[in-house]
């Protein structure tokens, strides 16, 4: 399993670089107008991922009990966010790389965002984990087709094994 998620930390590596690249051939208004899904725009939706990866990655290292607003703006500018994504994906890749057998026992204690106590097992928070950024990502896949910006390939098996 550990190689698993290992896999699934530098596929969620590689696809956010892409997302980002597309992004950045965005002009401004385009990047931040509001469309239908998630968050209300393609700016707000990215600062709710990297939001979500950082409150899961924080538990899965021992804290992360209370949860933010999960809409918090984390940056407001592009080039700052960019830059946050790329720090926050290379300490996933590396906490992945060094994950033990030992971790999949666990179970994570936290409050979420509607302030009920929950407790998850190891497996189920990183199959959440991978499975919420691939779900958002693919909305600003489709929010990305409606801009002159070609949404990228995000495949991975294209990407794993490219």
């Amino acid at each position: 399993m550990t190689d698993y998620f290992h896999m699934l930390a530098r596929y969620n590596t590689v696809a956010n670089q892409r997302i980002y690249e597309a992004c950045a051939q965005l002009e401004e208004i385009e990047y931040r107008k509001q469309r239908a899904g998630s968050f209300g725009s393609i700016h707000a939706l990215l600062n709710h991922v990297l939001l979500s990866d950082q409150i899961w990655r924080s538990r899965f290292e021992g804290g992360g009990y209370a949860t933010p607003p999960l809409d918090t703006v984390l940056h407001s500018d592009f080039a700052a966010l960019r830059s946050a994504r790329a720090e926050e994906d290379a300490r996933l890749e590396r906490f992945f790389a060094q994950l033990g057998p030992a971790f999949f026992a666990r179970s994570f204690r936290y409050r979420n965002s509607k302030g009920k106590d929950c407790v998850e097992s190891a497996p189920v928070a990183l199959a959440h984990f991978f499975n919420h950024q691939t779900h958002h990502r693919g909305q600003i896949h489709v929010m990305l087709s409606q801009t002159p910006a070609p949404p990228p390939s995000l495949d991975l098996h294209r990407i794993i094994n490219p």
